[in-house]
């Protein structure tokens, strides 16, 4: 394999978000999930209830984290809990997952950002939220962290298309969020999104598109989830009531599409995922045999190799 067909510096035929950190700190780093209370704008009244059709937030929640603790203690069982598993990790991103976590006062995110920061072997910040949720404050206070840690917030996009994103109450539209993208990379913040592929009433070519506009955005890195049915949530039910809107994905059927994806994707973007895990307690089928992430990483690489391709092979 000849490295310099690629535009990153190994060997690896995407742009992996684990050489990307491993170059940028020198080792292996870490992500910490911490819960710190907050809600949503499509949850709590302010545009709509209910939230998203698909979420509930304690599928993706790791045991660790409980917004009823402090965040020090949530921060310092994470890292006991990794040290198990991840006994190489010596620095650590804590990452504001669950809900929208910039949705409160300026005021109560320094405080929640800079506790977090003062935590030992703590070198950054990632921060998932929505692209609503944000404000030039808020933005302009986070470029100056930007200066002495690493800063990146994780936008929830989910869809490039406005009539799934109103299907599924996301209660914004794709202009917001290209809107607020350019604004956060322009400001000198990492940049990431978020994807799930197999929403209802899009088709497998609404999905490859994707690639195109994405590959348009100024982004640092994404993730691609492929849809779960969760228990609990509005689009459980929509499911069981009209499954013929939705494009399930096989195993073998979401590598290929992934693979014609990432062909077609920008190579200076970071892939953090390509696919996403729900504990089976909470799914309402059982699906792909309950193969981990990492065993699906596995067969969409060997698959890159089997067709002698790349990300960004294709890309114009």
């Amino acid at each position: 394999m000849n490295i310099e067909r690629y535009p990153w510096d190994h060997q690896r035929r995407f742009n992996s978000y684990t050489e990307h950190i491993r170059k940028t700190f020198g080792g292996r780093m870490q992500k910490v999930v911490v819960d710190a209370g907050f809600t949503c704008p499509n949850r709590d009244g302010a545009k709509g209830t209910g939230g998203c059709t698909y979420c509930n937030n304690d599928a993706f929640n790791p045991s660790y984290c409980s917004p009823v603790e402090s965040l020090q203690y949530q921060i310092g069982k994470g890292i006991r809990f990794h040290l198990v598993r991840y006994r190489r990790a010596t620095k650590y991103l804590v990452y504001f997952q669950p809900y929208s976590n910039t949705y409160a006062p300026l005021k109560r995110l320094k405080e929640l950002y800079e506790e977090a920061l003062d935590f030992p072997n703590v070198v950054g910040l990632v921060i998932g939220t929505r692209p609503d949720c944000v404000d030039e404050e808020k933005l302009n206070y986070l470029r100056e962290l930007a200066q002495k840690y690493y800063i990146q917030i994780e936008y929830g996009i989910e869809s490039c298309y406005d009539k799934t994103l109103e299907r599924i109450n996301r209660q914004h539209d794709y202009a917001l969020s290209e809107k607020i993208i350019r604004m956060t990379h322009k400001l000198g913040i990492k940049t990431g999104a978020h994807f799930i592929f197999g929403l209802p009433g899009e088709s497998m070519e609404d999905m490859l598109a994707y690639a195109n506009k994405i590959s348009t955005l100024p982004l640092d890195s994404v993730k691609f989830h492929q849809l779960q049915i969760v228990k609990g949530t509005k689009m459980e039910h929509e499911f069981a009531a009209s499954p013929d809107d939705f494009y399930q994905f096989s195993l073998e059927g979401y590598i290929k599409f992934i693979i014609k994806l990432v062909e077609r994707l920008n190579p200076a973007i970071v892939i953090e995922r390509f696919s996403g895990e729900v504990p089976p307690r909470f799914m309402t089928s059982i699906n792909w045999d309950l193969i981990r992430y990492d065993a699906v990483l596995r067969l969409i690489e060997k698959e890159l190799e089997s067709q002698d391709t790349w990300q960004g092979k294709y890309y114009t």
